[in-house]
């Protein structure tokens, strides 16, 4: 027989009030801001509209004999827990600003944004970008987003400390070594499973988001069996997977781990100790951090039982989770990234005479004189910086963004956008580059989330009235996709992407393949 719904509300309430621990019928209830999980009680906050739950866990803490270790059960609590604060990053160095430099290691939370009255709502689950190496959940402000939806940001373990690789370590998972921070985001995904009714949410109908870094997170999903059934929808935004970047070979990540286990057992704190795995586990985080350095590309290892194969490879061949995706680019990917070098400590701009030269640099082992004709400085307003950034955009994310589109589509229903070519939001702060950075990479965040890397500070500046209202039309496509898996245009077919054109006023097919020389880069291959 059924228990109605107002009666399991009074037995969730009840335990709450004597500080019993939450039984199968009392999970899920919601009686404004208390929310009861399978784990305890939990009060939130309400403001505007929409109630937010910050700091929740969804693991165990993978500290001492848990680091380097599968993601474990986090233990239940008697009465109600605050979670009104965010819980601390995952231990990263100092190096992108979009970072919290840090040590700690108790970080596997995770936050839920929801309108106040929300009720079988899509749930999109946000994987934070930073190449897998920096950053944190809470930074992505949700409320926008969550208008009609329930968002879900979430921490993972990030650079070695997700993603070491260590024979010694294999024991640590029936993975083997090299995919934790992956482990850790399937952890969350079952988290969302069994818990995000009670917010307000459909746990049968969840989409997954990311970009850049968060993005090839999204694809690793895609790929991985272990997330089968944990998602319905994939967005991924600006990690043109398809092609590459989703992950890595065992021998790959060996090396790039080599010297992490080199540091740690030549610390003070291994003397004597031969076990490199007694020693990863027992020296302190900050010596694991600066050993594995401030810049660096993790990635999942292939070959394993959650990556079987590499991500290219399993959409290449269909032998991946076909869901619905939403795949897309911005139309100055690479702008932001040239322009911003600008900016370090005694740069300047690239001259006119050192176009040339910067070609050779970027393109290295190809014959500057054919990109250098098709990319003109004439028609860069001279600007060297410029050509060169169209240049890169066009080769690195416009043609491998089309070609993932492509390769998805040929398995499952695929779509594709592009960020047009317009002024956005720049950091807030920061001086501008000598050239116009447009849409460049990140530029769609600041439409659909609100980012503070340090609290009460925007990282972008302010939306202009004109932004304003295209963040409200790319908020409902998002939502739309995560509610019916179409955002409102027609698929990727074969030979023609569709790619639809985000800027102000009427949304229209672009010239994608024109717009950036994909036949000139074909023809370079």
């Amino acid at each position: 027989m059924n228990t109605p719904r107002r009666v399991l509300a009074g037995l969730a309430l009840g335990a709450i009030a004597v500080g019993v621990l939450p039984t199968a019928a009392s999970a899920g209830i919601n009686r404004g801001d208390v929310v009861v999980t399978d784990k305890g009680a939990l009060r939130g906050t309400t403001a505007d509209g929409t109630r937010t739950f910050e700091g929740v866990p969804y693991a165990a803490a993978p500290v001492g004999d848990l680091r380097f270790r599968s993601p474990q059960p986090n233990a239940a609590w008697k009465g109600v827990r605050d979670a009104n604060t965010p819980g601390g990053a995952c231990a990263q160095p100092a190096s992108m600003p979009v970072g919290v430099p840090t040590a700690n290691e108790d970080c596997l939370y995770l936050n839920v944004t929801a309108p106040t009255r929300a009720r079988d709502l899509p749930v999109i689950v946000w994987i934070h970008p930073a190449d897998m190496m920096v950053g944190a959940g809470d930074i992505y402000g949700a409320e926008r987003l969550a208008g009609d939806a329930v968002v879900v940001t979430i921490n993972y373990r990030l650079g070695a400390m997700g993603f070491l690789t260590d024979p010694s370590l294999d024991s640590g998972s029936v993975n083997g070594s090299g995919g934790l921070g992956l482990e850790d985001q399937q952890a969350a995904l079952r988290w969302v499973a069994g818990n995000i009714d009670a917010f307000g949410g459909d746990s049968g109908n969840v989409t997954l988001m990311g970009e850049s870094g968060g993005g090839y997170g999204v694809c690793d999903h895609l790929a991985s069996p272990a997330s089968a059934g944990l998602f319905d929808r994939a967005i991924v935004e600006s990690a043109p997977c398809g092609v590459g970047g989703g992950s890595r070979t065992r021998a790959e990540a060996i090396a790039d781990s080599e010297a992490v286990v080199k540091a740690a057992l030549a610390h003070q704190s291994c003397e004597g100790v031969t076990d490199a795995a007694a020693c990863l586990r027992t020296v302190d985080a900050q010596t694991i951090v600066d050993a594995y350095g401030a810049w660096g590309s993790p990635r999942p290892v292939s070959g394993t039982p959650l990556l079987p194969l590499p991500v290219e490879e399993a959409l290449r061949t269909g032998r991946f989770n076909r869901v619905p995706v939403l795949v897309g680019v911005n139309h100055d990917e690479a702008n932001g990234m040239i322009g911003g070098a600008e900016l370090r400590p005694d740069a300047t701009p690239i001259p006119r005479e050192g176009y040339r030269a910067a070609v050779e640099q970027y393109f290295v082992g190809e014959d500057p004189e054919p990109i250098m004709a098709r990319y003109p400085l004439s028609d860069y307003g001279n600007s060297a910086g410029l050509a060169l950034s169209t240049a890169l955009t066009d080769r690195d994310w416009s043609l491998a963004t089309y070609d993932t589109a492509q390769t998805l589509s040929k398995w499952t229903r695929t779509y594709m956008f592009e960020l047009a070519r317009q002024e956005t939001p720049w950091f807030a702060g920061y001086p501008e580059p000598s050239f116009p950075v447009w849409s460049q990479h990140m530029a769609e965040i600041p439409y659909l989330l609100d980012m503070q890397v340090i609290p009460g500070v925007d990282f972008f500046e302010p939306l202009s009235a004109e932004q304003a209202r295209l963040a409200e039309r790319m908020i409902a496509t998002w939502t739309r996709f995560a509610e019916s898996g179409n955002p409102g245009w027609d698929r990727v077919r074969e030979g023609d992407a569709n790619v639809r054109s985000l800027k102000p006023g009427p949304w229209t097919e672009t010239e994608f393949v024109r717009d950036h020389e994909l036949a000139f880069w074909r023809s370079m291959a």
